[in-house]
C-alpha cells in the first residue's frame, strides 16, 4: 500500500490538507505522516486551525518560523528532505502555494520522492507575488497535479505539462467548508475585510488607499477586520488603527477556522486580497470585491461571487455600490467545487 507524507504550513494548507487526509484513509491507506513546518506559528493561525479541521497532530514540527521568504524555503526543505530519509513515504503531498510549498517540493525532489500537488495551475501573471513563483516551480516538480478547475489544467498544458499528469478535481477547500457549515447562515448586513499580501500592507500609499475605503465602508455597515500581524504593525506604524476605530471599524486578531467561516457566511460583502477567502466566497455566495490587480482564481469571476477592483478608492466604492444594489447571494458555484475532491484525489493516487 502506498505511503503519504503531507506537507502543511500555514492557515490554507491546513484547510486542504485535512479532506485529503481523510479521503486517502477511507480508501484503506493505512501509512500517512504529517508535517508541520511552522511557517505560520501563531495558534489561530495553525494548531487551532488544524484541530477545527480534523487534522492529526504532526509528527514532525519544522519550527521555521517568519524569517525571509528564502531561509524559509530552505529550512522546509532541509527539514523535508530529512523526514523524507526517515519515513521513507512512496508519495509527498503539498498543498497550495507558500513558501512550504515550495521548500518541500524541492526537499521530496532532494530524497527522490515523487510530489503530488493540491491546487495546482493557478496563474495570476503577477510577479511580484512570491506565490506565483512558488507554483510554477512546484507544478513542474510534480508528479501528480490536480486542478480546481479547466483554466488551471489549460494553465499547465500552455506551459507543456503533460495532460496525463493533471486532474480536474475541484477544490479541497470546499470539502472542508462544506462538512463545517452543514447549517448555512442568513445574510447579515456587516462586512468582512482582511488583508495581508506584502503589496498591499507594506507600501504606504497603498496601504493608505485601502484603509480609506474601508472606513468608508464602515461609516456604512458593521466592519469586522480579523487582522494578520503583520498587517497590525503596518497600521500602528502608520498611526491607522486609531483613526479607523473611531470610524466604527471592529479590530479582531486572526480568528478560529469555525469563526472565520461563520462570518463570511453571513456577511453582505468580503474584501480581501486573500486567495482562499476568494474560492470560500464562490463556494458559500457571498459577493466578494478583491483588493488586487490580478487573481489567480478566475473561476471565482466566472461564477458571479467575485470582482477584482484594485486598490483606488473609486474603483472600491464602485463595486461596494454594486453588491449592494445586487443580490445578496450568488447561486451559481463553479464546477465540482461540491465537496468531493478530496475523494476524486483519493481515487487517483490510492485506488482500490
Amino acid at each position: 500500500m502506498t505511503s503519504f507524507l503531507h506537507v502543511v504550513g500555514a492557515r490554507p494548507n491546513f484547510v486542504k490538507a485535512a479532506p485529503v487526509f481523510r479521503a486517502l484513509r477511507s480508501a484503506g491507506v493505512t501509512t500517512q505522516w504529517l508535517v508541520h513546518t511552522g511557517q505560520h506559528y501563531d495558534a489561530n493561525l495553525s494548531d487551532d486551525i488544524a484541530q477545527a479541521v480534523g487534522l492529526p497532530t504532526p509528527d514532525v514540527r519544522l519550527e521555521v518560523g517568519a524569517v525571509a521568504a528564502g531561509r524559509q524555503v530552505a529550512a522546509v526543505r532541509v527539514g523535508v528532505a530529512e523526514a523524507c530519509a526517515r519515513f521513507r513515504p512512496d508519495v509527498l503531498v503539498a498543498y497550495g502555494d507558500v513558501n512550504s510549498t515550495l521548500g518541500a517540493t524541492l526537499g521530496a525532489a532532494e530524497a527522490g520522492v515523487a510530489v503530488a500537488h493540491v491546487e495546482a495551475g493557478l496563474r495570476s501573471r503577477d510577479w511580484r507575488m512570491t506565490e506565483e513563483l512558488n507554483r510554477i516551480l512546484v507544478d513542474h516538480a510534480s508528479r501528480w497535479l490536480f486542478a480546481t478547475d479547466e483554466t488551471a489544467f489549460l494553465n499547465l498544458r500552455t506551459e507543456g505539462v503533460p495532460a496525463d499528469r493533471i486532474h480536474v478535481v475541484g477544490n479541497v477547500m470546499a470539502d472542508t467548508l462544506l462538512t463545517a457549515l452543514s447549517t448555512r447562515a442568513e445574510p447579515g448586513e456587516h462586512a468582512v475585510v482582511t488583508l495581508h499580501r506584502p503589496e498591499s500592507v507594506e507600501n504606504p500609499e497603498v496601504l493608505r488607499a485601502l484603509v480609506s475605503s474601508i472606513a468608508r465602508l464602515a461609516r456604512r455597515t458593521q466592519v469586522l477586520f480579523p487582522t494578520h500581524p503583520r498587517t497590525r504593525a503596518r497600521l500602528d506604524a502608520l498611526g491607522l488603527q486609531e483613526s479607523l476605530r473611531a470610524d466604527g471599524l471592529e479590530f479582531l486578531p486572526p480568528l478560529g477556522y469555525l469563526d472565520m467561516a461563520r462570518a463570511v457566511d453571513s456577511a453582505r460583502v468580503v474584501l480581501t486580497d486573500s486567495g482562499g477567502l476568494q474560492d470560500e466566497c464562490a463556494v458559500l455566495g457571498v459577493p466578494c470585491i478583491t483588493l488586487r490587480d490580478t487573481t489567480e482564481r478566475p473561476a471565482t469571476v466566472a461564477c458571479g461571487s467575485n470582482r477584482v477592483v484594485g486598490t483606488a478608492p473609486e474603483a472600491i466604492a464602485a463595486a461596494i455600490e454594486a453588491v449592494w444594489a445586487g443580490p445578496r447571494r450568488v447561486p451559481e458555484r463553479p464546477p465540482l467545487w461540491d465537496g468531493h475532491a478530496a475523494t476524486r484525489i483519493a481515487e487517483i493516487l490510492a485506488p482500490r
